[in-house]
């Protein structure tokens, strides 16, 4: 089983469509990128399958073309409507021009985008949607439109998320250097998670970092032993007799371990430091929640001492009987409606997140579970075949080494 079906099915992912009618299903496909357009229009387009027996939904099945730009406006419009939630992260852009229409790249974004649009299918909140449902099944000129026509913090433009998380770091160094100073909360288990999101940024961006290297690694081993074994079929070519021939195996068998180690370093790319590097992004979007979150603790403050001060205005005027009461009134009443709203998002994002961080880490135990068991397991594979591929040759070595020792034997008597 690959990593991305994997994660897809632990992600609570949905149910096959030949599940029971009574059990509610949706699964979704991200499939068959194409490019398209020329130099800088160039983009990726792929097939969105999806299959369920939602009755809000148009039928058992949709098929529609979608391009990354699509899933940033379904992540950009969950994040502004689902506060709380720690929304599903999606790929970055590369950021070097060469790789973006690489095969390895576009495979890369294929399963990460398959990843995060299961993720949200699978979440109780979020696959509800009217977003999702129209990223689903809304033609492509419509999705263009409403691309066109964003909101809120990403009314500019299509936003990178990396650029929230830019800012959030931003916010956070300000903090720390004393530039601002915001109204914080002041709650122990509030305190521990966020050291724990920081924590576990940095502890994971090593290990990706690590693992990184160890895919390089991989492949610079494969390049060298199938340029060795290039060397050696020319060296043994050059002999003729039983020493070439053992040459010429020996080289054989090295570019045939080349190949090995490449698709060893693929398989260790796709299975073990794309999770990594996927953890590290949902981490980043945990840390943009975190300050949503704080800017509504501040948004709730505010509101509440501004009421304070319009309450004791209001009773300065009804004491002098001014006739400005109404008007008063009317403001501090309107205001009281938006504390005690704020109020609310506040404490709805606080009961959110304390259930999306319990089903964060357990989500994680087991996606982290079997990216180090496949990792492992792939070292294993390696090792064995890599063992066993030098095994295989000693004896034909061995046999050639004699024959050497017999006639050098034999010219000495």
């Amino acid at each position: 089983m690959s990593m991305n079906s994997t994660q897809r099915s632990l992600s609570g992912s949905a149910q096959s469509p030949r599940s029971p009618s009574s059990q509610p299903f949706l699964s979704v496909s991200v499939t068959d990128p194409v490019k398209l357009g020329n130099g800088v229009q160039a983009y990726i387009s792929y097939r969105v399958i999806t299959k369920t027996n939602f009755p809000e939904y148009q039928g058992p099945e949709k098929i529609v073309i979608r391009r990354y730009s699509d899933f940033v406006w379904l992540r950009d419009r969950l994040f502004e409507k689902y506060k709380g939630i720690f929304i599903p992260p999606i790929p970055e852009k590369s950021a070097v021009e060469k790789f973006r229409f690489s095969a390895e790249f576009i495979e890369m974004r294929r399963q990460a985008l398959d990843i995060f649009i299961n993720r949200v299918a699978s979440h109780h909140e979020l696959q509800q949607s009217e977003d999702l449902r129209t990223f689903l099944q809304a033609d492509e000129e419509t999705m263009e439109r409403l691309r066109s026509y964003e909101t809120g913090i990403f009314k500019k433009k299509p936003a990178d998320l990396m650029q929230i998380f830019k800012d959030v770091q931003s916010k956070v160094s300000d903090v720390v250097l004393g530039k601002e100073k915001p109204v914080e909360e002041s709650n122990p288990e509030y305190e521990k998670m966020k050291h724990y999101i920081f924590e576990l940024e940095n502890h994971l961006a090593e290990a990706q970092k690590h693992a990184y290297r160890l895919v390089k690694r991989h492949r610079e081993l494969g390049q060298s032993l199938s340029d060795f074994g290039k060397a050696v079929k020319l060296l043994g070519a050059c002999e003729g007799n039983a020493l070439g021939k053992s040459f010429s195996e020996l080289g054989t068998k090295s570019e045939a371990l080349s190949i090995k180690l490449q698709k060893e370093a693929h398989h260790l790319l796709m299975n073990f430091e794309e999770p990594l590097k996927d953890y590290v992004r949902a981490v980043q979007s945990i840390k943009a929640t975190i300050s949503e979150r704080a800017n509504a603790f501040r948004r709730h403050c505010e509101l509440a001492e501004t009421m304070k001060l319009k309450e004791i205005n209001l009773d300065k005027l009804m004491l002098t009987r001014s006739d400005k009461v109404g008007e008063a009134e009317h403001e501090y009443n309107e205001l009281k409606a938006e504390s005690e709203q704020a109020t609310r998002t506040f404490e709805n994002i606080v009961k959110l997140m304390n259930e999306e961080i319990v089903r964060f880490q357990e989500q994680k135990t087991l996606d982290m579970g079997i990216a180090f068991h496949e990792f492992a397991k792939g070292q294993a594979r390696l090792a064995n075949g890599i063992a066993e591929a030098w095994r295989s040759l000693l004896p034909k070595l061995e046999a050639c080494s004699s024959i050497v020792n017999s006639s050098n034997t034999t010219e000495q008597t």
